[in-house]
């Protein structure tokens, strides 16, 4: 990464403060500022004794010998500490008298009309047994300690359960998104050495079928690292089975026993691998290990979403992303939670399938994306509207800055202006949550994540590393380590010190802009690589886009940069319309408008194309690689492996420009 540059211009302005509300204060975990503020000073001043502290409420086999040694760019955290995530997971849970709790509350996809849809609710125990069953099963295929099995499912329990039963086995874990591409499949297990796959025939998506072991068989034509295929029967249908290297998923747990004892593993032991989307270039394997990401994961999980034994905790993400493994499997189950997996799409067989979810299964917790949220309210109220949400209690956001127009309608609509929001910042790399609101205690401005979280120690600063004035914005890093910050990047640790360490010397650098306004509250301005020089101002493409989605009209934005000869570089403007909002002439001059009397005329855009949708992946990430590329007048020319809807591009290639 070549050195970024700042003086990134913030002329948003967001002045509405929602204090939380007195009766979610009562029963929170974290009930005041000062409390806060106490507990934040000693994980800063006195990280060792903290996290020390933090970790003693989880199961060890042997204490450390040390919390941290720190060398930059390398951090050991529970210094010969002995431990097993799964066992942390599962046993304690039983052992704290939650055996016949659901653990995970699932719901398939598949939904014919006038009928419920598949449910399952599995128990501490049961998934306990399920784990040590697949756990033996894959012992008796030859998986060992320090191995590495690659995951490739749909949003069924048994993905998790696989992650649980290589954690138990003491063998790293390298979950695949679902939604990847055969050559995806390829080069990550190449790039980590794994022997054995397992997978499912395939998973339900919008009503089809995803012919998911289909797409390994084409992988595996391509590498002949893969010995053996266990296959999961999800949808029942046809597929081929290659004797000697495919086998049933329930022929490798008949006969298991439902005992198999959890591994000791090391603190700083390999827990999983898991590979970042990047557009170009080789994946990146980002490298988490036992005992620190544990430890973030379950602090984060009780205090951001401030769980209680009565929630029902649902987090959308696929288990594929770092989101699912820490929100959905890790950071819950710790904490003996129920947690909630859906198999599907949101809007399958229409916009109200999460409503009725969250109606059905009287859910407390809901933690989604800004994309998700923005393609609700591009559907209409109507959907919310006839389901009763009133279980919920807390609201999150999570995977990208969320623009305050969506924020209130989430508030209003979604939370019925009585649930707080928890608006998180984090990333793969970071493994838990870093800059986040605590429900019970922190005031709440519509697109900020606020305040940092213990242990965290963030900064806005230029690229000497000068710590930035209130509102100025500048490069966003991290001072301290914290625990479950990655360990580095598999099988290149070179490459690790020079993506993270190398841009702000001294300091991990998130490749984040953002500002820290007068209150110290956070405020992400986007990807660095995202920020646009118009004219000699660098200009932050989420404000624009949030000035853009303030419209009434308009339901969702991406700006990107493209070439221009007076200004070096104009700004393009993607733009989806709410239902019931029609793309003309006029309303081009709306929104152009809006952008000039929020930020300036300097970030009025040079073209807009209206469009019924923008390209993303299936977790709901606008790629905006492939908007430059459009907006730049060429065509697409790097991967689109990771891409929904191809069809997409076709419609934004002949979309109108303005």
């Amino acid at each position: 990464m070549s050195h970024p540059q700042v003086g990134i211009e913030s002329t948003q302005q967001e002045d509405r403060l929602f204090a939380p509300p007195p009766e979610f204060c009562a029963k929170a975990w974290i009930q005041s500022r000062e409390q806060y503020d106490r507990m934040y000073r000693e994980s800063i001043d006195r990280p060792e004794e903290f996290w020390g502290k933090i970790a003693s409420e989880l199961k060890w086999f042997k204490t450390w010998d040390r919390v941290l040694e720190w060398k930059l760019p390398d951090a050991k955290w529970f210094v010969g500490g002995k431990t097993n995530i799964s066992y942390n997971c599962l046993d304690a849970q039983i052992d704290a008298g939650r055996g016949d709790k659901t653990a995970i509350l699932w719901e398939g996809e598949p939904m014919a009309q006038g009928t419920p849809p598949e449910v399952r609710h599995i128990s501490y125990k049961q998934l306990r047994e399920d784990v040590c069953r697949l756990a033996n099963g894959l012992r008796k295929l030859g998986v060992k300690r320090g191995d590495r099995v690659t995951i490739y499912m749909p949003m069924v329990p048994e993905a998790a359960v696989a992650m649980l039963a290589c954690a138990r086995l003491g063998a790293a874990h390298s979950v695949i998104f679902g939604g990847f591409s055969s050559q995806a499949i390829v080069d990550r297990v190449e790039d980590a050495e794994s022997s054995i796959v397992i997978t499912a025939d395939g998973g339900f998506r919008r009503g089809q079928v995803v012919a998911l072991k289909n797409n390994v068989d084409e992988a595996l034509i391509k590498t002949s690292r893969v010995k053996t295929v266990v296959v999961l029967k999800r949808t029942g249908q046809p597929i081929n089975m290659t004797a000697g290297r495919d086998v049933w998923w329930n022929d490798v747990i008949a006969g298991q026993p439902a005992t198999c004892d959890a591994e000791q593993m090391d603190a700083e032991d390999l827990l999983f691998v898991l590979y970042t989307s990047g557009s170009t270039g080789k994946p990146k394997g980002i490298i988490h290990t036992t005992g620190g990401y544990m430890v973030g994961t379950y602090l984060t999980s009780r205090y951001v979403f401030d769980l209680h034994d009565s929630d029902v905790f649902w987090c959308t993400a696929d288990v594929g992303w770092i989101t699912g493994h820490s929100y959905v499997v890790y950071g819950p189950l710790s904490n003996g939670a129920t947690t909630v997996m859906y198999e599907g799409a949101p809007n399958y067989p229409d916009f109200s399938r999460f409503w009725s979810i969250i109606e059905r299964h009287k859910i407390t917790t809901f933690y989604t994306a800004p994309t998700a949220i923005r393609a609700f309210m591009r559907a209409g109220r109507e959907f919310v509207d006839e389901h009763d949400l009133s279980s919920l209690r807390l609201l999150g956001s999570v995977g990208e800055p969320i623009n305050p127009e969506a924020w209130i309608w989430y508030q209003q609509v979604i939370g019925h202006s009585r649930c707080p929001i928890v608006d998180t910042w984090w990333q793969t790399e970071t493994g838990s949550i870093m800059i986040t609101p605590l429900p019970g205690v922190t005031p709440t401005k519509p697109g900020s994540a606020t305040l940092p979280f213990f242990g965290i120690d963030p900064a806005v600063v230029d690229r000497d590393g000068v710590e930035q004035p209130a509102n100025a914005g500048g490069l966003l890093v991290v001072r301290k380590p914290w625990p479950a910050m990655l360990r580095g990047i598999f099988r290149d640790q070179d490459r690790y010190f020079r993506q993270y360490w190398t841009d702000v010397r001294g300091f991990y650098f998130t490749g984040d802009g953002a500002r820290r306004d007068q209150d110290g509250y956070f405020w992400i301005m986007g990807r660095v690589d995202d920020v646009l020089n118009v004219a000699g101002h660098r200009l932050g493409t989420a404000e624009i886009e949030s000035a853009l989605v303030s419209h009434d009209a308009v339901a969702e934005a991406a700006v990107v940069g493209m070439p221009h000869e007076m200004k070096g570089q104009g700004v393009a403007a993607f733009v989806t319309l709410r239902s019931g909002f029609r793309p003309s002439e006029a309303l081009k001059k709306e929104l152009l408008e809006a952008v000039v009397k929020q930020i300036g005329a300097i970030a009025r855009p040079d073209q807009i194309r209206f469009t019924d949708a923008l390209p993303k992946t299936r977790s709901g990430k606008i790629m905006r690689r492939l908007l430059k590329e459009l907006a730049s007048g060429g065509e697409i020319r790097g991967d689109t492996t990771t891409l929904e809807d191809m069809n997409v591009i076709a419609r934004l290639s002949t979309a109108d420009e303005g």
